[in-house]
């Protein structure tokens, strides 16, 4: 019971965190973090670019991802396992490049910049280990890494748990984006490691 219940909660954030780039389509986007970003950067073709592929293959691998890891679908339906699994690689690699770039602009400077580059560059890495880890034939391997995979990808949640509570503790949102920044991904590659090592040890 408990162990659906996760199930069920792991779902539901990302599904609505994989649907909140929608809000930058249908309301004035300048609210929430953008809100610290100059006219300038705002106005700069190449960050939108990056701003915006990021955030749409990013909300797509979010929403798809975690049906990778239903083995009812992947016993039932494999076809449809390998078709989402291609479409969640292709996002993941789009939207963790892009991420890497607007990274370098990051709000709170080379601290909160390192923390989104490596996140990206981590995404990427496990994403197209994966991929290749499949293409030959290394099932366990391949599972474990998309293990890391998503939860580098889950960051997108784990990051918008973190913030609020981390701007209440510091009082200060600059702060708190400086620790968010690694704290969004860090803690769920341990848990990721705890998990693939779980199975390895079954």
């Amino acid at each position: 019971m408990l162990k659906k219940g996760l199930w069920v909660l792991f779902a539901s954030f990302a599904l609505l965190i994989g649907l909140y780039p929608t809000i930058y389509f249908l309301i004035d986007r300048k609210f929430g973090l953008l809100n610290s970003k100059s006219v300038a950067l705002l106005s700069n073709t190449c960050w939108n670019i990056g701003f915006y592929t990021h955030i749409i293959f990013g909300g797509i691998a979010l929403l798809i991802g975690w049906t990778q890891f239903s083995s009812k679908m992947r016993n039932r339906r494999m076809a449809l396992h390998r078709k989402l699994g291609k479409v969640y690689v292709i996002s993941v690699l789009l939207s963790a490049l892009a991420g890497i770039c607007i990274g370098f602009f990051a709000t709170g400077g080379w601290v909160s910049s390192a923390g989104f580059i490596c996140l990206g560059i981590v995404w990427f890495y496990t994403t197209l280990k994966a991929y290749l880890y499949i293409k030959h034939g290394e099932i366990v391997k391949h599972q474990k890494m998309m293990v890391y995979s998503y939860a580098a990808c889950f960051a997108a949640v784990t990051l918008r748990i973190w913030l609020p509570i981390l701007t209440i503790m510091y009082g200060d949102f600059f702060k708190a984006y400086l620790v968010v920044a690694w704290l969004c991904w860090i803690p769920n590659l341990i848990v990721a490691y705890l998990i693939t090592r779980k199975a390895t040890d079954q």
